[in-house]
């Protein structure tokens, strides 16, 4: 894993976001920079490797299965079987999840099986006897898909007991050999990467391969010790522009020395301002595409958050949705040229063309100029003489903010000449990537999607006794990532204030989010409109000052220009408690109805024969037999959501849905034609899977989810403390002092570590047999501290027993402080009428319990 490294652009308040206009750029605005993408010109099979992780994983659930699945990285590296580096991140416990989300291989980090960092160095024989333990663990749970998982005997051996080549080059030959057999004499066809050095070392590396090639190592089909996947790191901002040199090193030095040409997985890649940033990991991701290699994002905050792209559990931020759509990639990638090549921090892409599906795709971003796309290579029989151009956008939204479907901010519908057409994306934005997507021209002419939304940086504010900060991740690529590379902090005054206008066209609802940094508590700010005190803002706790999370209040404005004001006092004689918080960038956002996202055929991914189909009203997803369709569909709030498909039938017959693989029941095309099928549907905040089928003829349109918040009166709510509590389990008043978002300032402390320390919730009448959902308001601050660097984070379980039914185990990761409460979803089958549920944990502490909500899955279903 990579050793720690030491630790503005200002806006004009009420500046409202450019969108694209897929028009020539006006001869004012800056130049744009021009990308060329010629899809006449296949550059191979996408391979998807670029995305992933070292640790994203942590516990099984965690973090969600179906964020999990969307972002679908291709590897994962994990600690050994009962490794003691980290708490957890178990190759073994993560590998079900993994593999069921669409994951091909697990990297075993094998001397993670210790405690130090760097590894405390008690000689071979003593790693010799634990390399031994692990594989034969392997081998005997997983002996189907022990081949999934391949073997790392060292994890930056020029930094670790092997920093000396002069003096250590034998030895670390010697210790090579004796692992490299050790694996092998175990499983004989055990895969096992190499060397796996922290940086690029080529004479290092010349010296490993001659002599692997030219040493019998027992076991090895080809009598030689040559590892069978390349391995090494790329850890700093100046890798963007010096890795494809090494890439083409490394193979040069391939051929010279008669080996391979063997995988490439680069199993750390970038820095911690590079995590969850789009406009960032687009330029990774074009690289490691491009070469056609795995390649795994580092780990520098904690296991479990898909390298700092997971928001709590389940939800997604601005970085998600890239994985996403780089997830969703299919066909041949084609040749793209951007300004500069090899350039650290410039705009970068990914394109992509389907044959079949006659979807061309391209995945931008980097830059703060303008973006002129070149296209070229549009073939008449693919695309025809009209496409539909849509592009959407994705930004940064914080560590621990969370982005639902980025908006189409720019649509039309346009001839292609000689194959080529012209695509201009806005500037000024750094932080984001784009997704182009083109197709045929059929049924209605594509249209934006995109409310009205401003944005303001906290450091071009008015600021009263308060202060702000340089966070320059140019400079430093290891302070995590700051809007505008500015911030706003030292609000520890009782008259701190960050005061800023906006601007806005009409009179309405609209979301204000806060991205702010809450140092390990939660806290609370006054927010003031237009002089007087509008409520009291509620924020969760974060990781520092500096991991972002965002905040999202709802504000009625009338059109016009006011003056917003969040200060650390509401009377101005009090200072709030928590109030010592970052202020780093706000966004005024338009609410323009109830929360609706809609999710077209081109969105879905497709198997067991499913297709697309361009004809009529516009494409259509072609179902039958075994065909699926798969959506991931994301959610700003728990509760119940109208869960719609249309499609057009030739015939009557039943819809498969399964939503996070949960059977929907009774979705049917009542007759031949167009119709439509409705599912009232619980969907808790974050990203859920829904897969589609149907019957033979159906082509399926679209899947479309609403708020129906007036729904949520079927919940059943109860306080913990208004359980009933057994054992050690205890009502816990929150101080005065603390900034607790504890409903009634009360919650259950003392939950488990033993069977009878529990809380159990009646069911209501009515809450009979069926599939429901349990969302449990909890806290859980658990971690290791001895890591100079990660944070090792804990998660906690609660088993929840049906009485006369079934347990289920909910998982509950780490949220930064033990008053800090979070909704998790656990999903929950129901055997008997009225069983209560009894949550504890015989074995182990469970996280404190603010408030309980019980869900049925499904309230309804309509088909029309």
């Amino acid at each position: 894993m990579p050793r720690p490294q030491p630790r503005a652009r200002a806006a004009t308040a009420a500046a409202a976001l450019v969108l694209a206009t897929l028009t020539a750029v006006p001869a004012h605005a800056a130049a744009p920079d021009v990308v060329a993408v010629d899809f006449a010109q296949r550059t191979g099979p996408v391979h998807g490797g670029a995305t992933g992780m070292l640790y994203g994983l942590s516990d099984p659930g965690v973090p969600g299965d179906s964020l999990l699945a969307g972002a679908r990285p291709r590897t994962i590296a994990q600690k050994a079987p009962d490794g003691d580096q980290h708490p957890n991140g178990d190759a073994l416990k993560v590998a079900d999840g993994f593999f069921a989300a669409g994951g091909e291989e697990i990297v075993v980090y094998m001397q993670d099986v210790y405690s130090q960092w760097p590894y405390e160095n008690r000689g071979i024989d003593d790693y010799l006897a634990k390399v031994d333990t692990m594989v034969r663990k392997v081998v005997r749970e997983r002996p189907k898909d022990k081949g999934k998982f391949v073997w790392v005997p060292f994890n930056e051996p020029d930094g670790i007991w092997y920093q000396n080549w002069n003096t250590s080059k034998q030895k670390f030959f010697s210790d090579w050999k004796a692992v490299f057999e050790r694996i092998r004499s175990i499983d004989p066809a055990a895969r096992i990467v190499g060397p796996n050095e922290a940086n690029y070392n080529p004479g290092r590396l010349r010296d490993f391969l001659t002599w692997a090639k030219a040493t019998s190592c027992a076991g090895d089909q080809q009598g030689n010790c040559l590892p069978d996947i390349m391995a090494w790191h790329e850890l700093s901002r100046s890798r963007l522009a010096d890795y494809r040199g090494h890439y083409e090193d490394y193979r040069r030095m391939e051929r010279e020395l008669g080996i391979g040409p063997l995988p490439i997985n680069i199993d750390e890649y970038g820095n911690r301002r590079d995590m969850s940033v789009p406009g960032q990991i687009i330029q990774w991701i074009s690289l490691f595409e491009d070469t056609k290699v795995d390649a795994d994002m580092a780990y520098w905050t904690y296991a479990g958050n898909l390298d700092d792209h997971a928001v709590r559990t389940r939800q997604a931020n601005g970085g998600w949705w890239l994985l996403k759509w780089y997830a969703d990639l299919t066909g041949q990638t084609v040749r793209t040229t951007p300004p500069q090549l090899d350039v650290a921090d410039t705009v970068q892409a990914v394109a992509a063309i389907d044959e079949p599906a006659r979807r061309g795709t391209v995945l931008v971003g980097g830059g703060s100029q303008p973006v002129r796309l070149d296209v070229s290579g549009l073939a008449a029989a693919v695309f025809g003489p009209q496409v539909d151009v849509l592009v959407s956008r994705t930004t940064w939204s914080g560590y621990e903010g969370d982005a639902l479907k980025p908006p189409v901010v720019a649509a039309r519908r346009t001839a292609v000449r000689d194959g080529r057409i012209q695509v201009d994306l806005p500037g000024g934005d750094v932080m984001a990537a784009y997704r182009v997507t083109i197709v045929p021209s059929t049924g209605a002419a594509p249209a934006t999607d995109a409310p009205w939304t401003t944005s303001v940086e906290a450091e071009s504010a008015t600021l009263t006794a308060a202060q702000a900060f340089n966070q320059d991740t140019t400079a430093d690529p290891q302070l995590y990532a700051t809007s505008g590379r500015r911030d706003v902090g030292a609000m520890n005054q009782t008259g701190s204030a960050v005061t800023f206008s906006v601007t806005v066209p009409r009179d309405g609802r609209y979301r204000l989010g806060i991205l702010q940094g809450a140092n390990k508590i939660p806290g609370r700010h006054a927010l003031f409109v237009d002089g007087r005190l509008d409520r009291i803002v509620q924020y969760s706790a974060n990781l520092s000052w500096t991991y972002r999370g965002r905040t999202d209040v709802e504000l009625t404005l009338a059109a016009g220009t006011h003056q917003l004001s969040l200060r650390t006092s509401a009377d101005g004689a009090t200072r709030l408690p928590g109030s010592d918080i970052t202020l780093d960038r706000f966004d005024l956002t338009e609410v323009t109805g109830a929360e609706r996202a809609a999710y077209p055929a081109d969105e879905a991914r497709l198997s067991g024969g499913a297709r697309i189909t361009r004809e009529g009203k516009g494409p259509a997803i072609a179902l039958g037999g075994g065909a699926r369709a798969t959506f991931f569909v994301a959610a700003g709030q728990d509760g119940y959501h109208d869960l719609t498909l249309s499609y057009k039938a030739s015939a009557a017959g039943d819809l498969g849905v399964r939503l996070d693989g949960r059977e929907v029941r009774g979705l049917r095309a009542t007759r031949p034609g167009e119709g439509a099928s409705r599912a009232r549907v619980y969907l808790p905040a974050g990203v859920s899977k829904v897969e589609v089928s149907g019957p033979a003829g159906l082509e399926l349109r679209e899947l479309t989810t609403v708020r129906t918040a007036q729904a949520d009166t079927a919940i059943h709510r109860v306080e913990a403390e208004q359980a009933r509590l057994a054992g050690t389990a205890k009502a816990v008043t929150v101080p005065a002092t603390s900034a607790s978002n504890a409903s009634g300032g009360v919650y259950v402390g003392d939950l488990g570590n033993g069977a009878g320390n529990t809380l159990t919730l009646a069911r209501p009448a009515g809450f009979g047999a069926g599939e429901y959902v349990l969302l449990t308001h909890y806290a859980n601050a658990d971690r290791n501290t001895g890591h100079p660097y990660n944070t090792d984070v804990i998660s906690r379980f609660l088993d929840i027993t049906e009485t006369g039914g079934a347990t289920t185990r909910g998982v509950f990761r780490h949220n930064y402080a033990w008053d800090n409460f979070w909704p998790q979803a656990t999903p929950l089958t129901l055997t008997t009428q009225d069983g209560a549920l009894v949550l504890g944990n015989a074995g182990a502490y469970g996280p404190n319990v603010d408030r309980l909500e019980l869900a049925r899955l499904v309230l309804e279903v309509r088909n029309s």
